[in-house]
């Protein structure tokens, strides 16, 4: 599989050019959200149903992701990719804050060109008629989102079984999107897995609102694009899980709030 990163560090280059189609569509969201829409998701959905969606054609269009962005204005400044090679004979629990879209769509380039990975995500993104296919070929681990104990309980045991496997998973432990971060609702879930599979986690810090959330949650994905925004991503040390967890957790805490004030991002309380 092709590594897009084979650096410890990655920044947009600089004068890197607008495509055509931003152009043509004078600059707005759709200058990114048409190709988005019509090349990655619906190119890969075909892709998925005939079963050919594997991990490499996953980091290849999360890779054109990317691309697009950049010739839409966004500038990424991504560091610490060389801690994802890090423990390289055991898998890892990826921890972050979670902004938007942009990161879910952006981090398998990323990891897994690196490692093999996958996510934990909500039951509706399983079941959309266009997606759907898309993220079953990823076999995450899914949850309703109704029941915060079934969930836990659902994620210690699938989340168990994938990291036994051999894979990494990602867990955005905020119960949603949002550009501010709020350290109280950020939960133990990640380290609680990680102590469980007796595998490492790596936090990340990220800031992509860049990429905005719809105020219409049924269109939530295709917000404004502020293209006046620095991207962020920084991966962190890989910890190993002592005790209870608790300190591990307030680390990743203070790894992310660190990084978001260095950016000047929102942070509650």
């Amino acid at each position: 599989m092709k590594n897009y990163f084979p650096k410890d560090s990655y920044d947009t280059p600089p004068g890197t050019p607008r495509y055509w189609g931003d152009r043509l569509l004078l600059g707005s969201r759709w200058g990114f959200f048409v190709p988005f829409i019509w090349d990655i998701i619906l190119g890969s959905r075909k892709q998925a149903v005939k079963g050919l969606y594997d991990d490499e054609a996953w980091v290849k269009t999360c890779f054109k992701v990317l691309r697009y962005i950049e010739k839409c204005g966004g500038r990424f400044h991504i560091k610490g990719i060389d801690n994802i090679r890090k423990s390289p004979d055991s898998p890892l629990v990826v921890v972050g804050n979670h902004m938007s879209s942009l990161e879910t769509a952006v981090f398998p380039a990323i990891i897994a060109s690196i490692r093999p990975v996958t996510y934990v995500v909500k039951e509706s993104l399983v079941k959309q008629r266009v997606f759907g296919p898309i993220m079953r070929s990823r076999d995450p681990v899914v949850v309703g989102r109704k029941n915060p104990r079934e969930d836990l309980v659902k994620v210690l045991k699938e989340g168990r079984e994938i990291l036994q496997g051999g894979r990494s998973l990602i867990i955005f432990p905020q119960s949603t999107r949002n550009v501010e971060f709020d350290p109280s609702k950020f939960n133990t879930l990640g380290v609680k897995l990680a102590q469980r599979a007796g595998v490492k986690v790596l936090p990340v810090a990220i800031k992509t609102d860049f990429w905005g959330n719809n105020k219409i949650e049924a269109i939530k994905d295709f917000g404004p694009l502020s293209r006046d925004k620095p991207i962020y991503m920084t991966f962190g040390e890989p910890m190993e899980i002592k005790g209870n967890g608790k300190e591990e957790h307030r680390r990743i805490i203070d790894f992310i709030t660190s990084h978001l004030k260095e950016w000047d991002s929102p942070i509650a309380g």
